[in-house]
């Protein structure tokens, strides 16, 4: 990760142009340090905005596309080895259909969830527009309450980084547990047979 000062001091120096990279790979800390930097007039916020949002969406568009056309052109032994085999892969793709929508809304707002659930709807082929649709829903908010956030107690983003750290670390304890969880009904289940 980029130091936030180096970061802070990149955008002011370069502004939007910087902005959508950058945006791309560190996400919301960057979106409240610009609109931090728009709060005090040296970026405009409606800008910072649609960068942010656009920036957003093509990252997950990269992800969805490396699960979709990248990993699928991996051998079948290769495949199997990082347990992508016929049937799970089917099974994803039944998940995708059925359930996709909130499993990208799910991921998108736990922010640690994020990326392999987009590989993985390029993984099921899921539908490119109803993935681009979806995902826009959902990045418009998300990244508008990081926008608001930042323009608002942007000065303490050093703080907020620490936030934004600290719920990602509760949200995939959250995750591990309710999976190990999931395992262990299951083995339950298994030895009751």
């Amino acid at each position: 990760m980029i130091g936030l000062e180096t970061v802070t001091a990149l955008i002011v120096k370069d502004g939007l142009a910087i902005l959508a990279p950058i945006a791309m790979l560190e996400g919301p800390i960057v979106t409240v340090i610009a609109a931090w930097l728009a709060s005090r007039g040296l970026l405009d916020i409606w800008s910072v905005a649609i960068v942010v949002i656009v920036a957003d969406i093509v990252g997950d568009m990269l992800y969805y596309a490396l699960g979709r056309w990248g990993l699928n052109r991996l051998p079948q032994p290769w495949l199997v080895k990082l347990g992508l085999n016929r049937v799970r892969l089917a099974s994803l793709a039944g998940h995708f259909h059925e359930k996709g929508g909130r499993t990208l809304v799910f991921g998108k707002l736990t922010h640690t969830a994020g990326a392999p659930i987009l590989v993985a709807a390029g993984l099921a082929r899921m539908s490119l527009w109803r993935f681009f649709w979806v995902n826009l829903l959902a990045t418009i908010p998300k990244s508008l309450f990081f926008v608001v956030l930042g323009y608002t107690l942007g000065s303490a983003y050093s703080q907020i980084d620490n936030w934004i750290a600290r719920a990602s670390l509760v949200v995939m304890g959250a995750m591990v547990l309710a999976g190990a969880a999931w395992v262990f009904r299951k083995s339950v289940k298994g030895l009751r047979r």
